[in-house]
């Protein structure tokens, strides 16, 4: 058994399959700060190739030459993944993906009555309309199209219903969901999903950003409302408060929804250290799935537990996402997570021993490091020739 998770999982299970697609070199890189090179753009992009992300949304290429270049430089890898490009529903953004040889492109608009009057300055109809001709021209062409609706979270389901009729008249792949200020919660977004899902029998994505740190569980309650196609970014960076992250969305549908995307998951955490490398942004120790101490214990009670079995401080096998289980010992560390790990490593000490090192322990000074697993017999021989000398 690779993962025990709640049984209350599987009430009302959901295991339908989902595409994921990534947008760490166009989201991601639209964090402050946050620039990749071209080169650093195709290693990342192999990296998602490996692990098996269906699709890559590559970048923005009408921003700039070098852009357009980048995104090229992507599609030129010949990779497994199908990639794609972001557009709006302008003919010289689509022109540049075409440059760029993507398989497809993502077009978006807003039709909320705030971005309307404040961002595009035009009514509903004209918004319509230009997402309307982007399309039908995109298709033209021979690309794959998704028409997402920017700010869809707030906007009414008359605008939405009317844009996403007019897109799929005009024979466009893929309508999107965007939580473009990340201001919905889960039982909305489900709401949200299963009233779009009522009017139209055509693939669905999802789009989620993090600003109440509900990226994922709105696209998870999107996946359980119907939702054919989840977006996410590695290590969740993003605009703002990032995105849903790749690899929590992947395994949650994994352990918690009983869904194997095939993906080699063991590759998750190598692929969270590159883009941490290349982004300049630190993996929180805490950070779910690839964080430093995801899968590190120091209470005695948790690591006697862990030694007995996994499972009893551990949802699943760290091996599943690259990781490995680190026992450390310091203040909180207790005589029985001592003695047996001493005990497992070839040192049968008497009580009295172990009692002085876990004493020693318990009295490292204030800010100094733990210590790790390999380094317990070291320090445990230390404190006896210590003890022994007197």
């Amino acid at each position: 058994m690779r993962y025990f998770t709640s049984p209350y999982n599987f009430i009302h299970r959901e295991d339908r399959k989902v595409k994921i697609y990534d947008t760490t070199l166009r989201d991601g890189e639209q964090t402050p700060g946050v620039k990749f090179t071209k080169e650093q753009k195709v290693e990342i992009a192999r990296k998602l190739d490996e692990v098996g992300i269906h699709e890559i949304e590559a970048g923005f290429p009408v921003i700039s030459p070098y852009d357009e270049e980048a995104v090229k430089a992507v599609v030129m890898e010949r990779l497994n993944a199908r990639i794609l490009a972001l557009c709006r529903p302008k003919q010289r953004d689509i022109d540049a993906a075409l440059r760029s040889e993507v398989e497809g492109i993502i077009i978006f608009i807003a039709v909320s009555d705030l971005h309307l009057k404040y961002k595009l300055k035009m009514d509903l109809k004209s918004a319509i309309d230009m997402a309307a001709w982007a399309v039908e021209y995109a298709k033209d062409h021979g690309l794959f199209v998704q028409l997402t609706a920017e700010d869809a979270t707030r906007t009414t389901l008359d605008s939405l219903f009317s844009l996403y009729k007019a897109a799929e008249d005009h024979g466009v792949d893929r309508i999107g969901i965007a939580d473009t200020a990340g201001c919905i919660r889960p039982r909305g977004m489900a709401y949200l999903v299963e009233q779009i899902r009522k009017n139209f029998n055509i693939e669905m994505s999802v789009h989620c950003h993090n600003d109440f740190g509900l990226a994922v569980a709105n696209s998870l309650a999107a996946y359980e409302a119907g939702i054919d196609a989840i977006s996410v970014t590695v290590n969740g960076i993003g605009e703002r408060c990032g995105n849903a992250a790749l690899e929590e969305v992947v395994m949650s549908l994994y352990a918690l929804y009983g869904v194997d995307l095939n993906f080699h998951t063991e590759k998750l955490r190598e692929l969270s250290l590159l883009v941490s490398k290349f982004s300049g942004i630190p993996i929180p120790v805490n950070k779910a799935i690839v964080g430093e101490n995801a899968f590190r214990h120091e209470s005695g009670i948790h690591v006697a537990a862990v030694l007995k079995h996994p499972f009893t401080y551990e949802a699943y096998d760290p091996q599943i996402v690259g990781q490995e289980r680190k026992l450390v010992f310091g203040r909180h560390s207790g005589t029985e997570s001592v003695r047996e790990k001493l005990l497992s490593s070839g040192l049968n000490l008497s009580e009295e021993d172990i009692a002085e090192i876990v004493k020693r322990l318990k009295n490292l000074p204030i800010g100094h490091k733990i210590i790790e697993n390999s380094e317990l017999i070291d320090f445990a021989k230390k404190v006896l020739e210590e003890k022994y000398k007197k």
